[in-house]
């Protein structure tokens, strides 16, 4: 089993996607093994992302981040990091394949509805990140 992590990200959240999301999880045996709504402050949205620091698009990234309510999800599965990030689908919507989260619904590269871990080690980062020991069940 493994574990990453998700964000509904604020344009999946007032757009109304949380739903749909945690449907094509649980679609897809993915088992959500902790789940909140929160609101990012700015530090905790730099902090997150902080890997992108120097790069061009971080300033508009975690401004974002903190326009409205995310959702953050630690899920479980085998194979969790590459079956999610294949139903998300491709960061840039346009090239995702289809019936993916993104190409169905997003409509901007970086207002792409959702997030995901890139590897065991950002998973376990990530995860950490949102959650502690006591909030993950299973």
């Amino acid at each position: 089993m493994e574990r990453t992590l998700s964000i509904v990200k604020p344009d999946g959240v007032a757009r109304g996607l949380i739903g749909e999301v945690i449907k094509r999880l649980e679609q897809n045996d993915l088992k959500i093994v902790a789940m909140k709504m929160i609101y990012l402050s700015l530090a905790q949205a730099q902090g997150f992302y902080a890997v992108h620091k120097d790069k061009p698009f971080f300033e508009s990234l975690t401004n974002f981040m903190i326009s409205g309510p995310v959702v953050v999800m630690a899920l479980e599965g085998e194979r969790a990091i590459a079956r999610y990030r294949d139903l998300m689908g491709a960061t840039d919507y346009r090239k995702a394949a289809e019936g993916t989260i993104r190409k169905d619904f997003a409509k901007e590269i970086e207002k792409n509805i959702v997030h995901g871990s890139d590897g065991p080690e950002s998973a376990a980062s990530e995860i950490g990140y949102f959650f502690n020991r006591l909030e993950l069940v299973a």
